[in-house]
C-alpha cells in the first residue's frame, strides 16, 4: 500500500498547481474595480460622517460601516500586491484577517438599522 502511494506521489508534477495563465485584461480590470471600490467607500464614509450631525446618530453607524468596507478594500489591495510581488510571508497574515472588516462593517450597518426611527408617512387627507 505504501509503495503504491509513493509511486502516486512521485508522479505528481511540480507545475500542476498552475493550471492556466491569467488573461492579460485581468490585472487592469481587477485594479480599476478595487481602486474604484475603495474610492467610492471612502466617499461614502466622508459623506456619512458629514451628514451624521443633521440626520441623527444612526447615520454615523452607516458611515462606520462604509469606513470598514473602505479598509477592507485597502486590505484586499495590500494582500494582492503582496502576493504578486512574491512577499509570501506578508500575504499570509493579510489573508487570515481578510473578512474582519466585512464583519465589522456588517455589525455597524445592523446597529445603524436598529437605531433608525420609523417616520410616519405624510397623511394625504
Amino acid at each position: 500500500m505504501l509503495h503504491r502511494l509513493a509511486l502516486i506521489l512521485a508522479q505528481a508534477d511540480g507545475q500542476a498547481a498552475q493550471v492556466y495563465d491569467l488573461p492579460s485584461y485581468f490585472l487592469p480590470i481587477f485594479s480599476v474595480l478595487m481602486i474604484g471600490g475603495a474610492l467610492c467607500w471612502l466617499i461614502a464614509a466622508v459623506i456619512g460622517f458629514g451628514r451624521a450631525r443633521a440626520f441623527g446618530p444612526h447615520v454615523r453607524w452607516f458611515a462606520l460601516a462604509a469606513a470598514c468596507l473602505f479598509l477592507y478594500q485597502i486590505h484586499f489591495l495590500l494582500m494582492s500586491f503582496a502576493s504578486i510581488s512574491g512577499k509570501g510571508s506578508l500575504a499570509f497574515p493579510l489573508i487570515t484577517s481578510l473578512n474582519l472588516f466585512i464583519l465589522l462593517g456588517a455589525i455597524c450597518a445592523v446597529i445603524g438599522f436598529m437605531k433608525m426611527k420609523a417616520t410616519a408617512p405624510a397623511n394625504p387627507d
